[in-house]
């Protein structure tokens, strides 16, 4: 069964009297444990489609199932409770909070919508610490350490949360050519350890490059969609 399942979505923005399709009459099925991009220039509508499977926005026509649950029927609340539950986000500007450790920041969801009880979160954090390779810097605030090493602690909270989806936005947009492709090869390493599916918004090629399914977008309308085949290791 597919992860996610899109039919026929559009969504329509008001400005003012005018109106903006950001999105149009755009279908796609992603399976899990599968690595996408979704590409395309400015204003094609990437950050969109991302805000919708994300439950951040809902769609203005259409119908979107995301792990066998009808996102766009959900109310504010439910919205919420899926999303910690279902999803994790990797943002281009790490959004890390400057006030927490690297080992603070990765446990913080897990305190702010799990509700996890305090032994599994330290069994979750630590075992993602190692996984990404950041145990050493666990005591070390934001500001102390590298932006690749920011993203190692941002992919490690994404995933904290056991999500069977991680949403990427631009996620090496600020990382140097190097690190960029060791952020890339961490999160294939993390979708075959976990199985989670992962969709970039991306323009950086790199990216697009390492893909399994790419699908592109312009003006809002879905132009094509290839594949390098299977979910392996790629």
């Amino acid at each position: 069964m597919s992860l996610i399942s899109a039919n026929h979505i559009s969504k329509e923005y008001r400005v003012g009297e005018m109106a903006v399709q950001a999105l149009s009459d755009v279908s796609f099925e992603i399976e899990p444990a599968s690595f996408v991009s979704f590409v395309g220039p400015s204003g094609s509508g990437k950050t969109t489609l991302l805000n919708l499977l994300g439950c951040l926005d809902k769609p203005t026509e259409g119908t979107l199932t995301v792990a066998e649950t009808d996102v766009a029927s959900l109310d504010r609340k439910a919205s919420a409770a899926f999303r910690g539950k279902t999803i994790g986000f990797i943002f281009q500007d790490f959004n890390l909070l400057p006030v927490l450790t690297v080992y603070e920041n990765i446990e913080y969801p897990l305190l702010m919508v799990q509700k996890v009880p305090p032994e599994e979160r330290e069994r979750r954090v630590t075992a993602l610490l190692d996984a990404v390779g950041m145990a050493d810097q666990r005591d070390k605030y934001p500001d102390q350490i590298s932006g690749g090493q920011k993203q190692r602690v941002a992919i490690a909270r994404a995933l904290v949360t056991n999500p069977k989806l991680v949403l990427a936005d631009e996620p090496t947009a600020n990382l140097d050519h190097d690190t960029a492709y060791m952020v890339l090869n961490l999160m294939k390493k993390m979708r075959n350890e976990f199985k989670t599916t992962f969709i970039f918004s991306t323009h950086d090629q790199k990216i697009v490059g390492e893909a399994e399914t790419i699908f592109t977008l312009e003006d809002g309308k879905l132009n094509s969609a290839k594949g390098k085949g299977g979910n392996g290791n790629g």
